[in-house]
């Protein structure tokens, strides 16, 4: 009864919080093709003090801070626009997203938080800390991470973080 309480109350949770989610996968096989690797990524002010915010997060609990790789950035930013898209924060495609991850960077492990509409990379670092699911990303065992904010025509900004394992 417990467990389908606990299930409950985190699905009433996810559909309050529409502003953020988080999910993850682990490595099992590598996607089939043969992908390219993106090695130059230019990052706006948001999104370094975005990624700064949370690296000092990490080491303020005791883990490493996570090196940040253009290649995932540009798979965050492709996130990013077609959520802009289709107007819906989601993590659609995040199953072809990590497959990408796992093969070109040898990613044993990747995991994936989005947000929308936080003005300032503050707002939506709290945001993620102050969610389970969020926390239990930026906490995770990575070792790398890539980040992209984008913002849409009418001023509101998407964020998508991915961590992975490499």
């Amino acid at each position: 009864m417990k467990k389908i309480m606990r299930a409950m109350l985190f699905i009433a949770i996810l559909f309050a919080m529409n502003s953020c989610s988080a999910d993850t996968v682990e490595a099992s096989v590598n996607a089939p093709g043969s992908e390219t690797l993106i090695t130059n990524y230019t990052y706006n002010d948001t999104e370094l003090e975005t990624m700064r915010l949370i690296n000092e997060y990490r080491k303020s609990i005791g883990l490493k801070a996570l090196e940040s790789v253009s290649h995932i950035s540009n798979k965050c930013e492709e996130h990013n626009k077609y959520m802009i898209a289709n107007k819906a924060l989601n993590h659609n495609g995040f199953t072809e997203r990590s497959a990408n991850i796992q093969e070109v960077l040898g990613a044993k492990k990747v995991g994936e938080n989005v947000a929308y509409n936080y003005k300032t990379p503050e707002a939506a670092v709290k945001a993620w800390l102050e969610s389970p699911g969020h926390k239990a990303n930026i906490e995770g065992d990575y070792t790398h991470f890539g980040l992209a904010v984008t913002t849409d025509s009418a001023g509101k900004k998407y964020y998508t973080n991915i961590f992975a394992k490499i």
